[in-house]
């Protein structure tokens, strides 16, 4: 069923009516976050904007901003292949456990999926922060040191299989194309709170979540810790103890940076810092508190850790940005827009394209991410990759696999790429 561009931008604040966001099947439902791709593209360039006018500067970094665009991405590539496991695993319950069927169609069942989905959000959000595991995947969309719409986007590719679960108990009475429609405008409403650009909202601040109490939740001050889960409402951290309002200037990131634009590595390393724990600590009790307990715990620390060993912010930390010359991020925003595209007509298309073609280009948009990090990272290989790269694009491009509806974008990629190769052996001449 279709949206109007109007619905579609009141979906981002979570103000559409029940009529208009009540549907009788899950086929009915539309892909809210799929349709709000321009719509977030439209408010980044307005948060630039505003940020130029209001402070003189802009908001983020190139680096920083094509890397939570490539977590964000990664994080949506299998849903190319695969329902929502936070569907599946609901539809489940729903065709073989529920209890009672509340009306699709009545204002009261969409109030009570909106208060239940913010709910098992809250205590998801929490546990994620808290069980070293999960920690593990969510830690991707706290990793950046800027704080802006970019940031929004920049999810993580496991936390979706741990999520699913904290859902399972509306599925007992409430319709699975209820709870599809909140689950998308629950995060949805989470992407303009990710803004420096708005300070204060009024006596709203005691109810939802905002630019203001998100940003708390985003700092590495020691008043920032595990503080503020709220997905859209903030009264659940009122009401268990976990609410904290902003105060000092906050600073933005991990308590330990990881110092990386690679999309890969900033997914994976939380893990394999957790096995390297898991072996190296002493006692099968100890070994499991390595999994479970929270990222700080060690033996003999409380479950969460200790607070004074969280390091202390001067205000002067220094985010990581290695220096690369002016052309290498023209080159880099360029070469990204064209993956952008690549991953919107994916999208578009997927129901047309052949299994070989899906997963050919799902191959080029996760090479192509990689080797923009490495090249915003100045990595040693990151030419000989790049190099690999564009071979392989204007190969399988000119083998008809990423021919584009339009035909003068298929001309720009062909164009693009075949300049882009020299330029590639340039970089791979370089000192990097």
């Amino acid at each position: 069923m279709g949206t109007t561009a109007g619905q579609q931008l009141r979906a981002l604040f979570y103000v559409l009516s029940p009529g208009e966001s009540a549907f009788g099947t899950l086929e009915e439902v539309p892909d809210y976050v799929e349709k709000s791709i321009p719509f977030f593209i439209a408010f980044i360039v307005l948060e630039f904007a505003v940020s130029w006018v209001q402070q003189h500067k802009l908001p983020g970094r190139i680096n920083d901003g094509i890397s939570s665009l490539s977590l964000g991405i990664l994080s949506r590539l299998p849903d190319v292949l695969f329902r929502s496991v936070d569907l599946v695993s609901y539809i489940y319950v729903w065709n073989n456990y529920k209890l009672f069927e509340l009306p699709w169609d009545s204002p009261w069942t969409w109030y009570l999926t909106f208060l239940g989905v913010d709910f098992a959000y809250y205590w998801f959000h929490r546990i994620s922060h808290e069980v070293n595991i999960l920690w593990a995947a969510h830690q991707v969309h706290h990793s950046s040191e800027d704080y802006n719409l970019f940031t929004a986007l920049r999810q993580s590719f496991l936390q979706r299989y741990t999520s699913w679960m904290f859902n399972l108990p509306m599925a007992l009475f409430i319709p699975p194309s209820v709870f599809a429609v909140h689950l998308q405008f629950n995060l949805l409403y989470q992407f303009w709170i990710h803004t420096e650009v708005v300070t204060n909202i009024g006596p709203l601040e005691w109810i939802l979540n905002t630019p203001s109490h998100h940003r708390v939740h985003h700092g590495r001050n020691p008043y920032c810790i595990d503080k503020n889960y709220g997905g859209t409402l903030i009264i659940w951290d009122r009401i268990f103890g976990t609410f904290e309002a902003e105060d000092a200037k906050v600073v933005y990131g991990l308590t330990h940076p990881v110092n990386s634009f690679d999309p890969i590595l900033l997914q994976l390393r939380p893990l394999a810092r957790i096995w390297n724990t898991f072996w190296a600590t002493p006692g099968f009790w100890n070994k499991l508190s390595v999994i479970f307990k929270g990222p700080g715990w060690g033996p003999g620390k409380p479950r969460l850790g200790l607070p004074e060993e969280i390091p202390a912010v001067t205000g002067n930390e220094v985010p990581f940005n290695p220096s690369v010359p002016a052309y290498l991020n023209c080159y880099a925003v360029v070469h990204f827009a064209v993956i952008m595209e690549l991953y919107i007509d994916l999208l578009a298309t997927v129901t047309t394209l052949s299994q070989e073609n899906i997963l050919l280009r799902i191959a080029i948009i996760i090479l192509s991410l990689t080797s923009f990090g490495f090249l915003m990272e100045k990595r040693p290989k990151a030419g000989i990759l790049e190099i690999i790269r564009c071979s392989v694009f204007l190969g399988v491009y000119k083998l008809g696999y990423l021919r584009n509806q339009l035909s003068l974008l298929d001309y720009a990629y062909e164009t693009n790429y075949l300049i882009s190769l020299p330029q590639s052996g340039y970089l791979l001449s370089m000192e990097f």
